[in-house]
């Protein structure tokens, strides 16, 4: 039996390696063992997942992973390395662009030890976002490389890559996406603390936000707040906030308005129930940019730049930037959409891990 190890490291990771993890179950071939390096680690924001997205605690956790990135990356380098000498994987799957993916996917090639990636070929053209980086080392030293859409295999082979070690599977956010949507019952949402509010107002729009581009700067971030109040006014915001932002806000003396409706982090599932329904969502993150478009929910993505063009392309999300001024006519605009038809997107069917583990069954024979 050949052993897989499946890497997460950030919340979104454990996102992406859920469904891959379940489909593992039905390879009788393969003994797939999940690592977790611990770069989130309070529990809202890592633990509380394993329980929400239906999978195990991971066979080996590294703990705290905490520092600069250069700390962070090295520490679990260290660990990693020592972990894969004393189990000798067969295979590494490493998904997405945090710096566990980086740290990982170099340390096991260094133990010639190959390494497949999962979200390969994406690009912001960013070069001061550190997932961008991270997903450009990722891919010039990995061995198969799973698209989540076109735009990814194109930009693999303008880079040089194999065109036979490229396969385009479709998007694991999306098999874990619809798997949870089946699973908010009645006798889930009914614990839920938000539950009550969002029954309440009834028309409300979501947001999420943590990029240290939009958070770290005094008057980025106060410009992007002040939109927000603005938008509040006619449409209450939910808002499960980052801690980092959180700390920002704080620490800049900036707060939001009585119709910004904050909450700790929320686990998976329980914020798939607000935002599912939102008139409208407001975020700087990736993967939400993909989720609301498979659902056809409309999103205003509060960054000059998307590596998920397709999500563009399909007229569900719309670049805003970080102008207050734009925010808000992006908003009014995408308010207008609230209700238009779910766009198909190739491989966004919920049974992108099942291709993903026959092309690995196939390069382990």
């Amino acid at each position: 039996m050949e052993k897989v190890f499946l890497v997460a490291g950030a919340r979104p990771n454990l996102m992406k390696v859920a469904p891959i993890f379940r489909a593992s179950r039905a390879v009788e071939s393969v003994e797939c063992q999940m690592v977790y390096t611990g770069q989130h680690y309070d529990r809202q924001m890592s633990q509380v997942f394993f329980e929400d997205l239906d999978i195990p605690k991971p066979k080996f956790n590294m703990g705290k992973s905490t520092g600069t990135h250069a700390e962070q990356t090295g520490a679990i380098m260290i660990a990693f390395e020592k972990m894969c000498m004393d189990e000798k994987p067969d295979l590494v799957v490493v998904v997405g662009d945090v710096n566990s993916t980086l740290a990982c996917s170099v340390t096991a090639r260094k133990l010639h030890i190959p390494v497949a990636h999962v979200e390969a070929g994406l690009r912001s053209g960013d070069m001061d976002m550190p997932e961008e980086i991270n997903r450009m080392v990722t891919d010039s030293i990995s061995n198969l490389f799973f698209t989540t859409e076109d735009h990814g295999r194109e930009n693999l082979l303008r880079e040089g890559k194999d065109a036979d070690s490229i396969f385009h599977v479709g998007n694991v956010m999306i098999d874990n996406l619809f798997h949870n949507v089946e699973r908010l019952g009645p006798e889930v949402v009914a614990g839920y603390q938000s539950r009550e509010l969002k029954e309440k107002i009834g028309r409300y729009g979501f947001m999420t936000m943590h990029r240290p581009s939009n958070v770290d700067n005094r008057d980025v971030l106060e410009g992007i707040v002040e939109a927000l109040n603005t938008i509040a006014e006619d449409l209450p915001l939910l808002f499960p906030i980052h801690p980092r932002t959180e700390k920002m806000m704080k620490q800049f003396g900036i707060s939001f308005s009585e119709n910004v409706h904050t909450f700790p982090p929320l686990a998976f599932r329980e914020s798939l129930y607000l935002w599912k329904d939102a008139q409208v969502v407001i975020t700087d993150s990736g993967g939400l940019q993909e989720e609301t478009t498979a659902l056809g929910v409309p999103c205003v993505t509060v960054r000059k730049n998307t590596e998920r063009p397709v999500t563009i392309e399909k007229g569900t999300n719309v670049l805003a930037g970080v102008s207050g001024e734009n925010i808000i006519r992006e908003v009014r605009s995408a308010l207008k959409k609230a209700g238009n038809p779910v766009p198909k997107i190739e491989g966004w069917d919920g049974q992108a891990s099942e291709r993903i583990w026959r092309v690995l069954v196939d390069f382990l024979a």
